[in-house]
């Protein structure tokens, strides 16, 4: 059963990402980080694992790893990202290799364990915007313009038993999510969710969400999922 945060809920904490500075245009820490940080703290100690954080943001999460322990690759296409979860690292005197690129720039690494908050909130326009805060949410039509490509090269970039984590709207298909990531050779599950009130992008295009029958007419909450893959 899905945890419910209402607006009257105290404000999420994220251990070091309560005090995360980042430049105009990032991405902040929010529900979805929480909700994602909660369950890698329950994979327990990663120390002496490599971690990669594809689409860092302000390095909220890069930073949650690296204090259980984990050497971690922050990566963003966001140079304003980059250089917020270096400034982030730095004030929190731990060590983050964040860098600017994408998932292609990183073929033949191999990842103990990679976590992922990517855009998948579904948007009119077919193609999510090249630049602007937007993209750090808007996904497509569907919402899964990044996850699928996350589900196609994620599990390439994991080691033996290794693990990928990511958040994503029910609004952009669960389903779809663990589908793609089975049929590539990986255990695929729902680890947590949490219903969340719909926030301001969502408010602000209610109509075509119901005009594309994604949510009903008397629909206020988002359902949010932590999706872990594990190599078998």
């Amino acid at each position: 059963m899905a945890r419910l945060i209402t607006p009257d809920a105290p404000p999420a904490r994220f251990g070091a990402a309560d005090r995360m500075w980042r430049l105009p245009g990032v991405y902040a820490p929010q529900e979805d980080t929480r909700l994602l940080a909660d369950t890698l703290r329950r994979e327990g100690s990663l120390a002496g694992m490599n971690v990669l954080d594809i689409g860092t943001g302000s390095g909220a999460l890069a930073l949650c790893a690296a204090h259980l322990g984990a050497r971690v690759t922050a990566l963003d296409v966001a140079r304003r990202a980059v250089w917020s979860t270096r400034i982030n690292a730095w004030r929190a005197g731990l060590s983050v290799d964040a860098r600017r690129g994408s998932v292609e720039d990183l073929a033949g690494q191999r990842f103990d364990l990679i976590l992922s908050n990517p855009p998948y909130v579904p948007a009119p326009h077919p193609l999510p915007p090249g630049r602007g805060a937007a993209r750090a949410w808007d996904a497509g039509v569907d919402g899964r313009h990044v996850l699928d490509r996350l589900c196609e090269t994620a599990p390439a970039l994991l080691g033996p038993h290794g693990v990928f984590l990511v958040v994503q709207s029910a609004l952009s298909g669960t389903e779809a999510t663990v589908s793609r990531l089975e049929a590539a050779g990986m255990r695929a599950k729902v680890a947590d969710r949490t219903l969340i009130p719909y926030g301001p992008v969502l408010r602000s295009r209610l109509d075509w969400l119901r005009d594309r029958r994604l949510v009903g007419p008397h629909d206020t909450m988002e359902e949010l999922v932590v999706i872990r893959a594990e190599h078998t």
